[in-house]
């Protein structure tokens, strides 16, 4: 059945993860509107979905702004939800397929990422090995906290370091004789991408249901996992919307040593590969604006502050002061800015990060 697909996996030679006592829901989510291509990549059952597509009425008219949606993938579950759990049910999958027994990424003391791997190990009964970037906070909270609950392993270095960090954990766990999977940072690779290839055609089957067209579709993009995955979604899908990338600490690779764009071009091109996709990607369909970068990454400003009180007084929805309050607070200047029309249909992506406000208390004292 097709019902089914998503926790029938063809899981080929796994020898110490016993899948019979990896907890599965008892009854799946509908993936019959998916791709073959899409559908027959092996998909580990990790994230409560459909997300809800809610109408926000009271936070649209206090912004004298369009009709403002939410996709409320903060609600995806796995230790409070985040959008990386779409992307860790292909990459955790995988990770089962080659007889993976412990899991290795790397993030920030506040990284959301970080923090679901963490859960989807502790899941599937893997070891999860992550390495940070900075120095550990005196008092363990927010996701920091909720890793150490997840019983993570840590290995701390500067943010510059961290990929080669990962390459000396991943070696000294193979020579203690254990079977180490590596994921990138944010989940961000080919196979990490199909999480909001996706999630894509979830949010065109809503809006069918609904009988709405979503005009622009904003979200956060840093690691570009999820830009990439909405991209090659929608040609697939035919949303003809428009995907607009808020960076959230990337510079424009005419003004970066790392070619973010550059990169972001070739997962999705590497990506489309994988569901045999004939068209090749440009870096002029990728839409990213930069104006937004604030005073740096995790750094919190009146943007941010000022999006996240809103959206919580008038909606009682909470949004976390690095990714999703800094696009939020994006939006809103667009609208300002009158980037949209009134009549417009615009869907903010909540990608779940309001675990991170418990670390950001004093950002926000009155």
């Amino acid at each position: 059945m097709e019902i089914a697909a998503k926790i029938t996996i063809s899981f080929k030679g796994i020898m110490t993860v016993n899948l019979k006592n990896i907890s599965k829901r008892l009854s799946a989510p509908q993936t019959s509107f998916l791709p073959k291509s899409l559908r027959r990549l092996a998909r580990i059952d990790l994230a409560n979905l459909p997300t809800p597509l809610e109408e926000a009425v009271r936070f649209s008219k206090a912004i004298n702004g369009p009709n403002i949606f939410v996709k409320r993938d903060d609600l995806t579950g796995l230790a409070s939800g985040g959008n990386k759990t779409r992307k860790l049910e292909f990459l955790i999958a995988d990770a089962l397929e080659q007889n993976a027994d412990c899991i290795v990424t790397a993030g920030a003391p506040q990284s959301n990422h970080c923090r679901q791997t963490a859960a989807a190990a502790a899941h599937c009964g893997l070891e999860c090995h992550l390495v940070i970037g900075g120095e550990p906070p005196s008092v363990p909270e927010g996701n920091y906290f909720l890793d150490q609950l997840l019983g993570a392993h840590f290995y701390w270095t500067t943010r510059s370091l961290r990929n080669k960090k990962m390459e000396e954990v991943v070696s000294a766990l193979r020579s203690e004789g254990k079977r180490p999977y590596l994921i990138p940072i944010g989940g961000s690779n080919a196979l990490g991408v199909m999480g909001y290839v996706a999630a894509m055609f979830e949010i065109v089957e809503q809006m069918q249901a609904a009988s709405i067209q979503i005009d622009h579709i904003v979200f956060a993009t840093s690691s570009g996992g999820t830009q990439a995955g909405l991209i090659l979604g929608a040609h697939l899908s035919g949303y003809k919307g428009k995907l607009i990338g808020i960076s959230i600490d990337q510079e424009p690779d005419e003004k970066s040593d790392y070619k973010f764009k550059t990169s972001l071009l070739e997962n999705l091109n590497l990506a489309a590969k994988m569901l045999d996709v004939s068209r090749e990607f440009k870096l002029e369909d990728i839409v990213i604006d930069y104006n937004y970068l604030g005073g740096g990454y995790g750094v919190v400003g009146d943007l941010e502050r000022n999006a996240i009180r809103l959206l919580a007084k008038t909606e009682g929805i909470l949004i976390g002061p690095v990714y999703t309050g800094r696009v939020l607070g994006a939006l809103i200047d667009l609208v300002n800015k009158g980037s949209f029309k009134k009549s417009e249909n615009v869907l903010f992506m909540h990608s779940g990060d309001d675990i991170v406000l418990h670390a950001h208390v004093q950002d926000f004292a009155e």
